[in-house]
C-alpha cells in the first residue's frame, strides 16, 4: 500500500513488482542477484484516480504507459533491491502528484497600443541602420 496524499492510497492489488538482474553497479554481485525492480501500476483500473487525473497521468508517463493502461517504472541504480524498490515507488508517487495538479488555463491577451508602437519604432530604427550600411554614391 502506497500513500500518495491524504486522499489517494494505492492498494496492493494495483501494484506488482518484478525483479531482474541489474546492469548498474555491483561487481560480481550483478551477475548473481536480481536487484533491478520493475514496478507495474494498473493506472487505468485504479479507483483512487479520477478520469481527468488518469488522462494527465497518461500524457506525463509517455512511453511508460502500456497499451493495457499500466505504468511501468524500472529502477536499477543501486546495489540494493530494497533501495531500488523505494526509488521506483518514489518515482511513481511523484508522477501521480504531478498529474494531480491541473494546468492553468491560458488566457489570450492582446499587446497594448504602446507595445505595438515600440515594436514598429524599433523595426524602423533597425531598418535605418541597415540602409546606412549600403554603398556610398560618389557625386
Amino acid at each position: 500500500m502506497i500513500r500518495v496524499n491524504d486522499d489517494i492510497i494505492l492498494h496492493d492489488w494495483e501494484l506488482s513488482e518484478a525483479f531482474s538482474r541489474s546492469s548498474g553497479p555491483g561487481g560480481q554481485n550483478v551477475n548473481k542477484v536480481a536487484t533491478a525492480v520493475e514496478l507495474r501500476f494498473e493506472a487505468a483500473r485504479s479507483p483512487a484516480l479520477s478520469q481527468t487525473v488518469k488522462a494527465r497521468l497518461k500524457r506525463l508517463a509517455g512511453r511508460k504507459w502500456t497499451k493495457d493502461g499500466a505504468i511501468i517504472i524500472r529502477a536499477e541504480g543501486t546495489r540494493s533491491q530494497a533501495r531500488n524498490r523505494e526509488i521506483a515507488e518514489e518515482r511513481l508517487v511523484e508522477l501521480i502528484r504531478r498529474a494531480l495538479v491541473a494546468p492553468k488555463r491560458r488566457i489570450a491577451t492582446k499587446p497594448t497600443l504602446g507595445a505595438k508602437k515600440r515594436r514598429l519604432d524599433a523595426k524602423t530604427r533597425r531598418g535605418q541602420v541597415k540602409v546606412l550600411r549600403g554603398r556610398i554614391e560618389e557625386d
